[in-house]
This record gives C-alpha cells, structure tokens and sequence, in this order.
C-alpha cells in the first residue's frame, strides 16, 4: 500500500527563509511545497501529514495560514496529522508564535505533532539600518536540523516505511 501524500504550505514573503526551510522538509519527506491561496481544500483528500509554514511578521505567523484555516469547511472526518513551523530572528519566541496558529489546527480537526523554529534573516524596523540579524540563517545545519525533523515526523506517522518508501 502506498504512503499518503504529504504537503506543506508555506508562507515566504521577505527574504525566503521560510521557503528554504520548507524546501528541506519537503526534500526529506518528498512533499511538495504550496502557498496556502494556491492549495484547495479539496485537496486534502489525499494528504496524510501536511506542514504549515511562514515567517513571523509583527509577532505573528502571516495571515495567509489563518484565513486559509478559516475557510476550511467544517467536516466530520478527522483531518491528517499536522506540522508547524517558522523562521524568525528572535528564535527563543517560538512557542508563542506557534501557539496561536497550533490553536487554530486544533480546532479544525487537525492533530498536530510538532513543530519547528530556526532563525532566519530578519531586518524587521530598525534592523534594517545594520542590514538585519541572522543575515547567513537559515544555514546548513539549520537545513539539516529541518530535514531531521520533517523525517522524525514522517517516521512516527508512518512507522513501516522510511519517507523515501524503503524501510527503515
């Protein structure tokens, strides 16, 4: 029996941090990467695991995610299991910027298994005066940190099978 599809939407708007970040997982786990407006919801049909991604503007995971969620139809069947994850300059935040959007899964069905933080480019305000903080993040070891993580997910979803669908 094959694996179910795995998905990531992904919310980059500035630097491409949270692309490169979601390129890594999806590399790992052989998913593909959507914005969010760019997914239908009749989509999910066939998704076993799907990430949800994005910078962190004014404290917050971008709108996209949540007006995405919003327009989720209400649907008795169980949602697949679900991954958060960000990049941002201010790393030790991450929990809280994840908490609201983790909330919002919860209350659509979704189950969510993790999620993921590493810093990213940021010249948010003031910081773009000395060109921003973190201007070399994400890096790789930070692209192989994701990589470990989407796998680890990967493997307690689908415990038979590797993401690469050879055993482990």
């Amino acid at each position: 029996m094959a694996r179910p599809n795995a998905m990531i939407l992904c919310k980059s708007v500035h630097h491409g941090s949270t692309a490169t970040i979601a390129r890594a997982m999806a590399a790992a786990i052989e998913a593909e990467v959507v914005p969010p407006e760019a997914f239908p919801y009749t989509s999910l049909e066939g998704v076993g695991l799907i990430g949800f991604g994005s910078g962190v503007y004014y404290g917050r995971m971008h709108e996209a995610m949540f007006e995405w969620l919003r327009g989720l139809p209400d649907t008795p069947v169980a949602r697949c299991p679900a991954f958060v994850f960000s990049t941002s300059g201010l790393s030790f935040l991450a929990k809280l910027w994840h908490a609201p959007l983790i909330r919002e899964l919860s209350k659509k069905g979704f189950v969510v298994v993790g999620d993921f933080h590493c810093r990213g480019h940021d010249s948010w305000g003031p910081l773009w005066l000395a060109g921003g903080i973190n201007r070399h993040h994400p890096d790789g070891r930070d692209l192989e940190r994701a990589g470990q993580f989407a796998r680890g997910i990967a493997r307690r979803i689908w415990p038979a099978e590797s993401p690469t669908g050879s055993p482990p």
